[in-house]
Parts: C-alpha cells; sequence; structure tokens
C-alpha cells in the first residue's frame, strides 16, 4: 500500500476545507437571503374611515394624494370589510384573524384574553421580528374608553388583564403628531438584523372633527349618497368629517417619508386601512356597508404589481393570515381568516362568497331606560357578491348613530322625519321601531340599504342561503345569540314583511 506524502494529505486536508468552507457561506448566504427575504411590515389604522372616502376610489368629496400616490404604488381594494363596525371587536379581529365573537371581545371593555394570539407575537416568536404598537390607543386593553368608567381599568389590572406589554417589543400611545415621533423611536430602537411588525394608529377622521379650516372643503359642493337626507347639518358635518380624511392624508406624508429617509420604503409591506366606519348615519355602529367597508391599499414594492385594484371579497379576518404568509409564517391554529397573499402577487385566488360583521355594545356605561342603539345592539349581517342579510337581535331599540346623536345631521334628520319631510324610505330606515327582525337588500338595485326585500317569495332561496351561511358562521364562532330561523326562511321572513310594506317596515 502507497502511503500518501504529507503534502499530499495537506493539500487533501485543504481540499476538503475550501469546500467545506464553500458549504457553510453558500448555507450562511441562503440563511440571509431568506431573512432578507422577510419584509418588514407597516400596518396602519385610520379609525372611524368608511369607503369610497379616498379619493383613489373616485370620490369627489376628499383629497389624499399621499393616500393615492400608495394606492398608484401597490393595490387598492373596494370590498374590504371589518367584521365589526365598532374599534374594539373590529382591531380584535384585525390582531387575530378571527372574530370578534370567537375571540370574546364583543364588549367594549374588554381585555383581550390572553390566549388569544396576535399576528405581531407570532412574527416575533417564529420570524424574529421586533414589533412594537404606537399613536392612538390601539383599544384592546380592557380600560373603557368614556369618562366615568376608570372603574374598569382598575378591575382590569387587578386581575392582570392587561397583556400587550408583554406582547410586543415597543408599546406607546399617543396624539397624530407624537405617532410620527413615535415611529421614529420605533424605528431607532429596532435592532439592525431584525426585520420590524410596527401597527401605527390614527385618531382621524374619529371625533373630535377640529381639522383647520384649510382642509375642509365647501360644503355646497359635496355629493351625498342615497342614504343621507340633504340637510344643511348633513353638508356641514360631512364637511367636517372629509376635513379629518384629508388632514389624515398629510400624516401618511409624514409617515412614508420617514419610512423612506430610513432607508425602508423597498423592502417594507404597507397597510394601510379603516378600523370601522363614519360617525354618521347608516355607518359607524350599523350593520349596513357604510359601517363596515372601509379602505385597504397595500403597497409592497417588487411584489404587489402598481395600479392593481380588486373587488373581491375580503374580511379583517383576512388580514393577519395574510401578513404571516408574507412573512413565511403559519397562520395561528385557531384563525379563521384566509389569507389572500397570491391575489397580492398576482397568483390564482379563491375568492371569499361571503363576509360577516357582528355588532354588540358600543361604549362601557350601563344599560338605561331611554337607550339606544348608539349605545346597545345586538345583531348579526352576512354579505354575498350582490345581497345583504340582517338579523337585528334587539329590534326593538330604537336606531341612532354612534358618535354623532347629537350632531347636527341628526338633529335635522329627527325634526324633518317628524315634520314629514324625508322620503319614506329614509323615516323607514332610521325611525322604524321596532326594526324588522330580518333585513335583505340587493345591493346592485340598492347600494344604500334602503328598500328591505325580507320575505320577498321571488328571493325566498337567496335568502335562505345567507341565514344558513350566517347560521353556520356563529355556530363556528360560538356565538351566543339566538340562531336566525332555519325552519322555513321564507315563511319566516314573509310575517316579518307583513310587518311593514314600505321599506324597513312602519
Amino acid at each position: 500500500m502507497i502511503t500518501p506524502s504529507l503534502p499530499s494529505r495537506t493539500f487533501f486536508g485543504r481540499r476538503v476545507f475550501s469546500l467545506l468552507a464553500v458549504l457553510v457561506c453558500t448555507a450562511a448566504s441562503l440563511c440571509g437571503a431568506a431573512s432578507a427575504a422577510k419584509p418588514n411590515i407597516l400596518f396602519i389604522l385610520s379609525d372611524d374611515h368608511s369607503y369610497p372616502f379616498l379619493s383613489c376610489y373616485g370620490d369627489p368629496n376628499v383629497r389624499t394624494p399621499t393616500l393615492d400616490r400608495l394606492a398608484a404604488e401597490g393595490m387598492k381594494f373596494h370590498r374590504f370589510f371589518t367584521a365589526a363596525p365598532q374599534c374594539v371587536p373590529s382591531r380584535a379581529a384585525y390582531l387575530t384573524g378571527r372574530s370578534a365573537v370567537a375571540a370574546r371581545m364583543t364588549r367594549f371593555s374588554s381585555p383581550l384574553p390572553r390566549d388569544e394570539i396576535t399576528f405581531p407575537e407570532l412574527l416575533r416568536e417564529k420570524a424574529g421580528y421586533f414589533t412594537g404598537i404606537a399613536g392612538r390607543s390601539y383599544h384592546l386593553d380592557g380600560s373603557g374608553a368614556r369618562p366615568g368608567t376608570e372603574g374598569i381599568g382598575a378591575l382590569v389590572d387587578k386581575h392582570g388583564l392587561k397583556t400587550f406589554a408583554q406582547r410586543v417589543d415597543f408599546l406607546r400611545q399617543g396624539s397624530d403628531t407624537e405617532a410620527i415621533a413615535q415611529m421614529r423611536d420605533f424605528l431607532a430602537a429596532k435592532p439592525a438584523a431584525k426585520p420590524f411588525c410596527l401597527w401605527l394608529n390614527f385618531s382621524d377622521p374619529h371625533h373630535v372633527w377640529n381639522a383647520d379650516a384649510s382642509f375642509r372643503p365647501d360644503p355646497a359642493a359635496l355629493k351625498l349618497p342615497a342614504h343621507w337626507p340633504d340637510l344643511p347639518g348633513m353638508r356641514e358635518q360631512l364637511a367636517d368629517y372629509c376635513a379629518e380624511v384629508n388632514r389624515l392624508d398629510r400624516s401618511m406624508q409624514a409617515v412614508l417619508e420617514l419610512l423612506a429617509a430610513r432607508g425602508f420604503a423597498e423592502n417594507t409591506l404597507v397597510v394601510f386601512a379603516g378600523d370601522n366606519g363614519a360617525a354618521l348615519p347608516h355607518g359607524k355602529g350599523s350593520l349596513y356597508d357604510p359601517g363596515s367597508n372601509v379602505p385597504l391599499v397595500i403597497r409592497w414594492p417588487g411584489v404587489v404589481k402598481p395600479g392593481g385594484e380588486s373587488r373581491a371579497l375580503l374580511s379583517n379576518e383576512d388580514i393577519a393570515p395574510t401578513i404571516l404568509a408574507a412573512a413565511g409564517v403559519a397562520p395561528g391554529p385557531k384563525m379563521s381568516g384566509v389569507s389572500f397573499l397570491p391575489l397580492l402577487q398576482g397568483e390564482r385566488h379563491t375568492p371569499r362568497t361571503h363576509i360577516f360583521v357582528e355588532r354588540g355594545p358600543h361604549g362601557s356605561g350601563p344599560v338605561t331606560a331611554q337607550i339606544r342603539s348608539s349605545t346597545y345592539d345586538l345583531g348579526r349581517a352576512v354579505r354575498s357578491d350582490r345581497y345583504k342579510f340582517i338579523y337585528n337581535c334587539t329590534p326593538w331599540i330604537p336606531y341612532s348613530p354612534v358618535d354623532s346623536a347629537g350632531g347636527a345631521a341628526w338633529r335635522e334628520m329627527t325634526a324633518a322625519h317628524e315634520a314629514g319631510k324625508i322620503s319614506a324610505g329614509l323615516s323607514a330606515t332610521y325611525f322604524t321601531t321596532p326594526r324588522p327582525v330580518y333585513e335583505l337588500y340587493d345591493l346592485d338595485a340598492d347600494p344604500s340599504e334602503l328598500n328591505n326585500l325580507s320575505g320577498t317569495p321571488a328571493l325566498r332561496e337567496t335568502e335562505f342561503a345567507l341565514r344558513r351561511a350566517l347560521a353556520e358562521k356563529m355556530i363556528l364562532d360560538f356565538d351566543y345569540l339566538p340562531l336566525p330561523d332555519l325552519n322555513d326562511g321564507g315563511a319566516a321572513a314573509g310575517n316579518a314583511k307583513k310587518k311593514g310594506k314600505a321599506g324597513k317596515g312602519k
């Protein structure tokens, strides 16, 4: 046997070492590439922001050049719905990827249960993200949001139910102006080797409506939808609201400029959305589309093709699994939302057939004899591409708009109704008591949802299919409300219809 000389062994060892080094470097490079491929996440919520109040949607009442540019650089969505028309339950659905009912968050003063896992937690645990929350109150700590309810926060503290300081790495709250500074602090605190996920909250266009006059459109020039009567107070309040949307756009300019200045614009998935609809009649707190249909704009350079738009039905339950999928993280085991990442990537996407919306108590005050739906209401809704079915479980409670019942618009609407000076459809929509238990709308023919078709023989199968879909969702979410009638959908709906031949019943 010939024994190799020392030089040969040395040469062989060097070759092996070199090969191993190449393999190690390649593996490290691949790992680094995989890490680099994880996008930063900037999730931005406006407050009380109905669709279509962005000028990129064709709304003539607002001026939103920054958000229009964000949409042009990414994708805008027309039929995106929050799982509730209220701040707290909607935000719970965003964070957990499941309905507020399933997450036990239908009461306004609920703290998010510790066993409900949020998408920032999964990003931190599974993908090493640096995570944070900044800006307006995120509403999920159970403190109680209204004066006189401070004792609720004390009880939550007593039992250690405020958990968000443990759920994220960075937690701040403040005004819309302070939100920008807090974002700057968050980016400065981010470890260099980690991607980030920041949930940034803005108050605009929530009350108080105090935007500078320079943001305010001319009330006389505004275009009103059919569900609002053309009254001076309605125009004035809509002008106030639009001013807030316009001011929000300026805040977004500061956000995107900061992102670019720090070098993160090209590797950040930006998600901009509203938490629920406008605090005006037919909006926030109601199960009609303006209560939960909100803007959604997503920009992801290199992934989302610029200038895209979609009319697919989406729920805000879908945001968490989509963000997780973008980071290569599996959804939480309890998430009922469905990732629409393929839609963002321009790939085949199976759209939803239904979205679901729930309504629960609003605010933290007790029930009184004079209660109205602005503070307490229980209902559920299901929407398909064309039809909406609403199930009112507290129909004896009179309607009033959340956060704007004392405003000029509602006062004038009430006076006009009492004087018989608004249309029968609007009077039926807003002033019928009791309200019908069941409502059905053909959204193609009646986008303002003013003509209740529940019990119409020609739509019996359509209505029953929606009832069944809603009942299934309620069962899967362990909903505490009684299920809608499924024994004979047409007959039950017909009985409700007979109680009021016009609109929603008189």
